[in-house]
């Protein structure tokens, strides 16, 4: 596979599949994070700001402590701001939405509430001695352009990129199991990580070695079944099987427009 000069610049991260299938990860660079960290850091000290005025009219700033209130409110909203977002939207806050990067685990999967709560409050730290020079320092030093609280909570951040559903995808509808509904509530019901999972082999297919495709749909066949509690039709092959999957779980039209599917990459 021949590196864009997006990967070349930003660098990648390999995750190597129990089934010895790679994928890789394109990691952000310190200028997108920054940006990112920017809209970021002025929203917080919007809301910060916000916080002050309420309370000062409400009468819970006492006149000379206005400074230090905001600056404990800062580092409060900092904290939850960043926690909260990065857990309710798998690693992503405001500003590394419009950026398009996301924080995954090293393993390649999406972080949770540890993960999050770990990498922010470690925030301080990776700020001294003032403008994230600690965290950037480290990032530029780091392999995978992990600051301090990456390195502690294990995660990585990452681009993403908008991949068009493979046209095979589009092309199932004459399928029978896309039109019975235990089949199509059993995979509505799979897991996050079971989802982008599936997502992801039926994206990235094409980019696989035919060995690794073949072992890799084998795995998750196998899997499905198990997950599913059904029994694979015996015409479909592994690879069948899960595109059949994939294709369940994308959005109908009338659900949402456009046939692109979100990635990291």
């Amino acid at each position: 596979m021949t590196d864009t000069p997006d990967t070349l610049l930003d660098g990648t991260h390999t995750v190597l599949t129990p089934e010895y299938v790679e994928f890789r990860f394109t990691l952000a660079g310190l200028y997108a994070r920054f940006l990112a960290w920017l809209i970021d850091a002025l929203i917080v000290s919007g809301i910060t700001v916000g916080l002050v005025i309420a309370l000062s009219m409400a009468g819970f700033a006492l006149a000379g402590f206005a400074s230090a209130l905001g600056f404990v409110l800062y580092f409060l909203v900092d904290w939850g701001y960043g926690i909260a977002l990065e857990t309710a939207w798998s690693g992503q806050t405001v500003g590394k939405r419009v950026m398009g990067l996301r924080v995954i685990q090293q393993s390649g999967v999406r972080i949770g509430f540890y993960h999050a709560a770990l990498r922010n409050l470690a925030r301080p730290v990776d700020r001294l001695p003032f403008f994230y020079l600690v965290g950037g320092v480290t990032a530029l030093l780091s392999g995978a352009h992990q600051r301090l609280g990456d390195m502690l909570a294990g995660t990585i951040v990452v681009r993403e990129r908008r991949l068009k559903a493979p046209s095979a995808l589009g092309g199932l509808g004459g399928e029978g199991l896309l039109a019975d509904p235990l089949f199509v509530s059993r995979v509505k019901r799979l897991s996050a990580e079971a989802r982008e999972l599936v997502l992801s082999a039926a994206l990235r297919r094409e980019e696989l070695r035919m060995e690794a495709r073949l072992r890799l749909f084998s795995a998750l066949g196998t899997k499905l079944q198990e997950l599913l509690a059904l029994e694979k039709p015996a015409h479909l092959s592994d690879e069948k099987w899960t595109l059949l999957v994939a294709a369940a779980l994308l959005p109908s039209p009338g659900e949402k427009p456009g046939g692109t599917a979100r990635a990291v990459a």
